[in-house]
């Protein structure tokens, strides 16, 4: 259950104002909340979900025991970083009406974000992928159903400023897990 609780937090965390939200939010506030958008959205959330568990299961057999916790704390990093260097585009000029061209751009957005690092990670981690992508994929549930439901929300500078706090939050959490297991700390 650990692997559940810490997954689903850090999720919510690390997807905070991220890429695929502020795509949402920009269909949202200009198309208005269509259900379809939703949908989409959610089926993305779970794909890219259940590729992360399925990476995380192949190199869980690969590697002992002490090296997955050092496989954990480099995800945690990059998903970090991520949060930390890479910033959500602006919204669209034109936003396409398209629901499979919104499905493409969360898809292509979502593989790569601060949440997969953190399912792969997590997974293989604590040996516990199933758990940690249930609990990721309802983490990426809530974060593009909240962005789809209440866009204004996350428009603003407080969200980036509390995306870039979690992103070092991240880091320093992988450093200090790097460090104690490799018996520094």
């Amino acid at each position: 259950m650990p692997a559940f609780y810490l997954t689903l937090i850090t999720v919510l965390l690390a997807g905070f104002g991220a890429r695929d939200q502020m795509t949402i939010v920009g269909l949202s506030a200009r198309q208005g909340q269509r259900p379809g958008v939703l949908l989409v959205a959610l089926l993305s959330a779970v794909s890219t979900a259940a590729f992360a568990v399925w990476l995380a299961g192949l190199m869980l057999g690969q590697l002992p025991p002490p090296a997955r916790a050092i496989f954990a704390a480099i995800a945690l990093g990059l998903a970090g970083l991520e949060s930390l260097i890479v910033v959500p585009r602006r919204r669209p000029a034109e936003p396409t009406n398209s629901l499979g061209a919104l499905l493409l751009v969360l898809l292509a957005s979502q593989i790569t974000d601060a949440a997969r690092f953190l399912i792969f990670g997590m997974g293989v981690g604590m040996a516990a992928p199933l758990a940690a992508g249930a609990a990721g994929a309802a983490g990426a549930a809530i974060l593009v159903s909240a962005a789809w439901a209440l866009p204004r929300f996350l428009e603003g500078a407080a969200a980036r400023w509390t995306r870039r706090g979690v992103g070092l939050v991240l880091v320093v959490a992988a450093l200090v897990l790097f460090l104690r297991e490799i018996s520094i700390l």
